[in-house]
């Protein structure tokens, strides 16, 4: 079961038509597994830094960017939220990060989005379901599936479940 997000838009009619009508939006990023084959990569894992298993895991991404770019949520029930990561790497000569790494920051900021959200309570008339925190949905039971370009310099996780939630 996928997260159920809505896609980030800007706030303003003009910023809507600057930074996602007229950007030059990439493709989504997809993150596979193998042995066995899977889709998506669990947080779990790339929080540890257990990545052998993706695919294109040394991949460069975002070589055409920024020193950062925004990863939002729009979680069903909280109020959105981002965090900037990092698109270069620390070596010498900087280049950008590897698709391994990538998701590691993305599994970090979720990690964060819900130990900011676990206090929190979830809005008036949200679905229960999705409420975060260590008695809910944790960042054990979310896969990383794939990243969208979701305006210019904003990205957009696609998580699912690992586990049916009740």
């Amino acid at each position: 079961m996928f997260v159920p997000q809505t896609v980030y838009q800007p706030h303003t009619r003009i910023d809507r038509e600057r930074y996602t009508n007229r950007a030059s939006l990439s493709p989504p990023i997809i993150f596979f597994a193998e042995d066995p084959y899977e889709w998506g990569v669990p947080l779990e894992d790339a929080l540890r830094g257990h990545l052998k298993r993706v695919i294109g895991r040394e991949e460069p991404m975002f070589e055409d960017c920024g020193p950062s770019v925004s990863i939002r949520m729009q979680w069903p029930g909280y109020d959105a939220w981002t965090r900037q990561i990092p698109t270069k790497d620390f070596r010498v000569p900087k280049g950008p990060i590897t698709k391994a790494k990538l998701a590691k920051d993305i599994a970090g900021c979720v990690r964060r989005f819900i130990d900011q959200m676990a206090g929190e309570p979830i809005h008036e008339g949200a679905d229960k379901r999705w409420r975060v925190g260590p008695r809910y949905i944790r960042v054990e039971d979310l896969i990383l599936v794939s990243l969208h370009h979701i305006s210019s310099g904003s990205w957009q996780p696609q998580l699912r479940l690992r586990r049916q939630i009740l």
